[in-house]
C-alpha cells in the first residue's frame, strides 16, 4: 500500500515543479509592473523622474511626467511696474508647480547673456527673457537653439526671430493711444503747442515703439511741436532730473509732457511743482503703465491720462511654458488687452490695482 502511494507521488512530481515555476514567473512580472517612478538626482536644484511600466502608456501628456524648470532673465527692478511684473511671474510659477530660476540683470544685457548661458548649462526646459534693449540678441538665442531649449520673450521685443513667442503689450499701440488722447484734449486749441518727452532706456523696445506711435499720431498736426525729448531710464529719479532741465530751458513754452512710464511722470511732477507750476493744469501730463501711485496722482488732478500697460504677465507665461512642454504650437505674438485711464475713471481704479 505504501509503495503504491510513493509511486503515485513520483509520477506527479514533474507537474508540481512546473506549477511552482509558473507561480514564481508570474510573481516577478507583477513586481515589475508596480515599479513606476524612481527619483534620480541629476542636479542640486532639479529632480528628474525616470518612468517605466504602465506609466508610459497612461494617455496623459508627456509634459506632466517630469518636473518643469523655467529659467527667467528679468531686466531689472527700475520701477513699480517692473517689480509687479517680477512678483507676478514668481507667484504664477509657484501656483503652476513650475520651478523658477529667476535672475535679475539690473539693467545689464551682459548679465542677461550670463543668465541664459547658466540656464543652458543647467538644462532647463524653457528660457524666458525680458530684454533690457532690443538689439544684440542673435548670438545668445542661437546658443539656446543649438541646445534645443525653446525661448519665450516677455514684455519687450528683440532683433531676432528664433524665439517661440513674444508675450506682452502692443507698445506702438500704447504710443498711439497717448497721441489720440492728446488730440482729443486739444480740440479747438490753437497752436503752437509745446511738447516735451521723457523716454525710457535708450535702445529699449518701449522707448522706441511708444515714441514712434505717439509721433505718428500727433506730429501730422502742425499745431504740435516737440521742444525736447530725452531718455530718463524709466526711473522716478531720472524723470525728476531731466524734467528740471526741460523746465529751465522751455518753462514758458511747455504745454504737454508725454512720459513713457509712470515713474518718470511722478518724478516730473515733483520737478514741476518745485518750479511753481501746476501739473495736470499748467502742463498736460500723459503717461504709460497704470500703477496705483499714478492713478492716485491722476485722481488728485496731477496727471491727465495713463495708457495701461499690464505687468501681470505671469499666468500668460506659465500657460505658454506648459503648452510648449506638452508639444503644442504657440502664436508668434501674444498681446494682452489694455485700456486708457482718465481723470474720470482713476479714483475708482486706483484701489483695485495690484501694483
Amino acid at each position: 500500500m505504501l509503495r503504491r502511494h510513493r509511486s503515485t507521488l513520483l509520477k506527479s512530481m514533474p507537474l508540481l515543479v512546473l506549477l511552482a515555476l509558473l507561480f514564481i514567473f508570474s510573481g516577478c512580472r507583477a513586481g515589475t509592473a508596480e515599479e513606476t517612478s524612481v527619483p534620480v538626482e541629476a542636479d542640486p536644484t532639479t529632480t528628474t523622474y525616470v518612468t517605466s511600466g504602465p506609466e508610459l502608456s497612461s494617455g496623459e501628456p508627456a509634459a506632466t511626467k517630469h518636473h518643469i524648470v523655467l529659467g527667467f532673465s528679468q531686466l531689472g527692478s527700475e520701477s513699480d511696474w517692473r517689480n509687479a511684473n517680477s512678483q507676478s511671474i514668481k507667484t504664477a510659477a509657484k501656483e503652476a508647480g513650475i520651478e523658477l530660476l529667476f535672475e535679475n540683470a539690473e539693467q545689464s544685457q551682459e548679465k542677461q547673456f550670463e543668465a541664459v548661458r547658466s540656464f543652458i548649462s543647467r538644462k532647463v526646459d524653457v528660457i524666458a527673457i525680458a530684454p533690457v534693449i532690443q538689439t544684440g540678441w542673435v548670438p545668445i538665442l542661437n546658443e539656446a537653439e543649438e541646445a534645443g531649449i525653446p525661448v519665450i520673450i516677455v514684455d519687450r521685443a528683440v532683433d531676432a526671430s528664433n524665439y517661440v513667442t513674444l508675450i506682452g503689450s502692443d507698445l506702438y499701440e500704447e504710443g498711439k493711444k497717448a497721441g489720440k488722447f492728446l488730440l482729443d484734449k486739444m480740440v479747438g486749441r490753437p497752436g503752437p503747442i509745446g511738447i516735451v518727452e521723457l523716454k525710457g532706456t535708450e535702445g529699449s523696445t518701449p522707448s522706441i515703439d511708444r515714441g514712434r506711435g505717439f509721433a505718428d499720431t500727433v506730429l501730422g498736426d502742425k499745431r504740435f511741436k516737440v521742444l525736447e525729448s530725452e531718455h530718463a531710464d524709466f526711473t522716478l529719479e531720472q524723470g525728476e532730473k531731466v524734467m528740471r532741465s526741460f523746465l529751465q530751458e522751455h518753462g514758458g513754452e511747455m504745454d504737454v509732457l508725454y512720459a513713457h512710464n509712470d515713474d518718470m511722470a511722478l518724478g516730473a511732477i515733483e520737478a514741476i511743482e518745485a518750479y511753481g507750476l501746476r501739473p495736470g493744469k499748467d502742463i498736460v501730463i500723459i503717461s504709460v503703465d497704470g500703477t496705483r501711485r499714478a492713478l492716485k496722482s491722476m485722481a488728485e488732478g496731477k496727471i491727465n491720462a495713463v495708457v495701461e500697460c499690464n505687468p501681470l504677465l505671469g499666468p500668460n507665461l506659465m500657460q505658454a511654458v506648459r503648452e510648449l512642454t506638452e508639444g503644442r504650437t504657440l502664436p508668434k505674438r501674444i498681446v494682452t488687452p489694455e485700456t486708457v485711464f482718465t481723470e474720470v475713471t482713476a479714483e475708482l481704479e486706483a484701489d483695485n490695482r495690484k501694483y
